[in-house]
């Protein structure tokens, strides 16, 4: 009842991800996707067919599920089971998410943006191309489906400046989303298990910061 918003849906992880964002959450999905068990994808299409009736749609997430060419086909036997579709995303390859929307195989789509420009690359842990990711911002931007762009707010990677900074990059969209860090669980650079969140009251400061530049901001604790 979070992941796809105002709609109830099934989650599936997918394994593999071209970032290595340090406080990443799912380090097995990036780090080690290769010893992950595969589940037959008859197997996952069944457990929906028996649930549709109540389901409203499924939430694919990962890792980075644009990395995976298999990613349609799936998609088109989810939608002939007359399931919506909620993509999130890294902003890693605009062509396929070009395609999906294209094809009208998502309905919403999720899009994280881990810092500003200038600090883009020491959140994902790798270099890569910024005009990439705007690629996508501008796809996505330019879609008729519902679609939000969200931040993890790491204190590492987000402060006054670099919230304003976000705000003037992505100015005019429709939705922007504060997500609060968690340094409880296990991460990709352990650095960060003593990195501790910012109090709850300063998401929402962050949020009335960057409400001049979106049509609507939200905080998710």
């Amino acid at each position: 009842m979070i992941d796809f918003p105002g709609k109830l849906a099934a989650t599936i992880f997918v394994g593999k991800c071209n970032f290595r964002c340090p406080f990443c959450h799912n380090p097995e999905l990036v780090l080690r996707h290769e010893k992950l068990p595969t589940i037959p994808e008859e197997e996952i299409l069944d457990f929906l067919k028996e649930r549709k009736d109540w389901l409203d749609g499924i939430c694919i997430t990962g890792g980075e599920p644009t990395l995976h060419k298999e990613l349609i086909p799936f998609i088109e036997k989810v939608k002939a089971l007359g399931l919506e579709v909620k993509l999130d995303t890294n902003g890693s390859n605009p062509e396929m998410v070009k395609h999906l929307l294209e094809k009208n195989l998502i309905d919403y789509i999720a899009m994280d943006i881990k810092s500003d420009k200038e600090h883009y690359n020491a959140a994902i842990g790798v270099n890569f191309p910024i005009q990439i990711i705007e690629q996508t911002i501008n796809i996505i931007r330019n879609s008729d489906i519902d679609y939000e762009f969200r931040t993890t707010v790491v204190p590492t990677f987000y402060n006054e400046a670099i919230a304003k900074n976000i705000g003037e990059w992505l100015k005019g969209s429709k939705l922007y989303v504060l997500q609060q860090y968690n340094n409880e669980h296990a991460m990709i650079d352990e650095k960060f298990l003593n990195i501790f969140p910012y109090p709850e009251d300063k998401l929402y400061k962050f949020a009335e910061l960057v409400k001049p530049y979106f049509k609507k901001v939200e905080v998710r604790v």
